[in-house]
């Protein structure tokens, strides 16, 4: 998103009830991608590219397609569009009255290639229009554009990106940017658009080109490829369009070429509609090494937020240790994501044993954040302990149930992680003072509590030295104990601060049932531990959910006024309302263990929430999608597809078959 973009939207949507303006959004439409790229289909057809964090190239800023018969129609956003198969290829059709076009697009690798094709009784002399603005190495100045007969070619410095189509190109007419005057006129300027009487070089000065080409024997193919000039020159770039646009001449070729790239879902697995869209949300947001971004980035100006095109450890590990239990439960075939995730964990530990606030999942350097305190002098306040222990969590996990290629560089990572847990828990078993999952607030968290307890017992049950896993198994039953002083009564506070409890209801502290439960295999959990925990996970989600009667779900915490705009009350989350299904499937099965009877109705509750989340649910959008968060009127927002909850929702639907708890119809969940 260049900054011309984002002022046009800002024109556009200044005054809109559920829309902040300036972000690049992606609530609406859906995605391809896989390893090197993300391309978000929208609804009128229209590409973007959200591929920069995983490649470092920032390809399509934005774009616009139709049909020129007698004149030009440019397609509109009331198309109808769905997923072919399981994988990311997207299918289109924009209704023309007797006539369509169905639009197919595929993303493999850095190339994306789009297949239009006629439909029903369409006129001759068919052609397709499309408008395509680059925005190479992220500029929207320093550009050029090279024409290649059946190609063209915009460039800044490193990044070339390329573009052809399978017939003759008719027309290749450079586009204008908005120019200084139209920049601070408060009125957006609509794209293509005529160049007038301009400088020669205008039309060649800029990274945006209308194309026409001809539909030949029902269709045409187009396709586009980013490049670097470090590890690819313009013969080979060339060549390889040329190659794409020939051999995809149907939009069958695309979905046999991506079905290659996805795993595969046995056709029995329970709920499978919905295993399906969050195995493919987290291939989509996959760089190669297996680094997930927690979303596409719809706000890469920090409009309202830092930004969601990055690789969070916290995130990205809870989302592996789910895509563990889910594997061992289906029999997906991960173990070469399982393994990806693992050699990823090692290479980017830091020396003292944590990890970074975040990194840019495509080259795993540092990025931008605020929670760096390990890296600066000072206190810990602005580091996020949590997410050391999730990622000790994980590690520990796929040590004793995977295939590790490298078990010994694992229990070596494993060794510097405790040690650095151990360095921010302090002498009353409590986690120090840091920050929140939330990234709100500093203080002594019970969320970060519930994740030092479950890497503790996790390391304790991992085929590791005797000497670690006995460290591990006491340091888990320490801190087990210290969470007494967090108990206010009903339920375990937010966290302690400045000496004061604050006892706000938090969604983040239902990660406290899957810690208990991991603890339970290894040390004796008390049965008045478990009370309070029933306790706790009743008071929580009675006191967080919320029926809009168009949404229903729990807020993220009491008070939660983050991207509330003009709403009065907290909004929905998702991952709020996953952690809360998960949680109560894991009360379920800690009081099912201890043979309470009281596990069924935990079950339940599990059920309840998850009917929200499984196709059908008042939380899940088109294309399968769980959003970060939603209004109360039903309006997603912020980062959409969200990773998180995806991996949420997958873990639980896994908890719960193996516990032969998960009802075969979303309609009948919680009877």
């Amino acid at each position: 998103m260049t900054l011309r973009t984002a002022l046009n939207d800002f024109k556009r949507t200044r005054d809109r009830r559920h829309q902040f303006p300036g972000e690049l959004r992606s609530t609406t439409g859906i995605f391809s991608g896989f390893d090197s790229r993300l391309v978000h289909v929208d609804g009128d057809g229209s590409l973007r590219d959200y591929s920069y964090p995983l490649c470092g190239l920032t390809g399509i800023d934005r774009s616009r397609f139709g049909v020129e018969t007698d004149s030009t129609t440019w397609f509109g956003a009331d198309a109808e569009q769905r997923y072919r198969g399981d994988g990311g290829v997207v299918e289109t059709v924009h209704d023309c009255g007797d006539w369509a076009v169905v639009q197919t697009d595929c993303t493999i690798e850095r190339a994306h290639i789009t297949r239009f094709e006629l439909r029903g009784d369409a006129p001759a002399n068919v052609s397709l229009r499309a408008f395509l603005d680059f925005a190479p190495d992220g500029r929207d100045g320093r550009q050029s554009l090279l024409v290649h007969g059946n190609a063209v070619e915009a460039y800044h410095r490193s990044e070339h990106d390329f573009a052809g189509v399978s017939s003759e190109l008719d027309t290749i007419r450079g586009q204008i940017p908005e120019r200084f005057p139209e920049l601070v006129d408060g009125d957006p300027v609509s794209f293509p658009r005529a160049t007038g009487a301009r400088r020669y070089e205008d039309t060649t000065l800029t990274g945006g080109v209308l194309l026409t080409a001809p539909f030949v024997d029902g269709g045409v193919t187009l396709a586009t490829l980013l490049t670097d000039t470090a590890d690819t020159d313009r013969d080979a770039a060339l060549s390889t369009v040329d190659r794409l646009v020939s051999d995809h001449d149907t939009a069958e070729t695309l979905v046999e070429v991506d079905e290659t790239q996805r795993p595969g879902v046995p056709a029995d697995t329970p709920s499978r509609d919905s295993v399906v869209a969050d195995l493919r949300v987290l291939s989509l947001l996959s760089a190669a090494n297996g680094a997930r971004m927690a979303a596409p980035d719809f706000d890469p100006y920090y409009v309202t937020s830092g930004g969601y095109g990055y690789t969070w450890f916290r995130d990205d590990a809870e989302i592996a240790a789910f895509l563990l239990e889910a594997d061992e439960t289906f029999d997906l075939g991960l173990s070469a994501w399982h393994r990806r995730s693992a050699e990823f964990y090692c290479r980017t530990q830091r020396p003292d044993g944590s990890w970074p606030h975040r990194v840019w999942p495509g080259d795993e350097t540092l990025a931008p954040g605020w929670a760096n305190a390990r890296l600066e002098s000072g206190s810990d306040a602005d580091y996020q302990a949590d997410q050391t222990a999730s990622v000790t969590t994980f590690l520990a996990t796929y040590l004793r149930t995977g295939e590790p290629a490298d078990p010994e560089r694992i229990e070596a990572t494993l060794g510097r992680a405790v040690e650095s847990i151990d360095d921010t828990l302090a002498d009353d078993g409590l986690p120090i003072a840091c920050q929140n999952a939330w990234e709100n607030m500093q203080g002594r968290f019970t969320h970060t509590a519930a994740t030092f307890v479950h890497a503790y017992a996790a390391v304790a049950r991992a085929p590791v030295s005797a000497t670690l896993r006995d460290h591990a198994r006491s340091q888990a039953e320490t801190v087990l104990s210290a969470l007494d002083a967090l108990w206010t009564g009903d339920r375990y506070a937010l966290r302690e601060h400045d000496g004061a409890l604050d006892d706000r209801l938090d969604s983040a502290t239902l990660a406290l049932p899957a810690a208990c439960r991991a603890a339970a295999e290894t040390v004796d959990l008390p049965a008045a531990t478990r009370e309070r925990l029933r306790t706790h996970v009743e008071t929580t989600l009675d006191g967080l959910e919320r029926d809009t009667g168009d949404v229903r779900g729990l807020v993220r915490f009491e008070g939660d006024d983050w991207r509330r705009g003009s709403q009065d009350r907290e909004k929905v989350w998702t991952v709020s309302t996953a952690w809360g299904a998960n949680g109560a499937a894991q009360l379920g099965s800690l009081l099912r263990d201890a043979g309470d009877g009281r596990a069924s109705a935990a079950y339940a509750r599990s059920r309840d929430l998850l009917r929200e989340l499984r196709p059908g649910g008042s939380l899940v959008q088109s294309g399968g999608y769980l959003p970060e968060q939603l209004f109360d009127d039903g309006t997603a927002d912020c980062g959409t597809p969200l990773g998180w909850p995806h991996a949420l929702r997958l873990a639980t639907v896994a908890h719960l078959a193996a516990a032969g708890e998960l009802t075969a119809e979303p309609a009948s969940v919680g009877e």
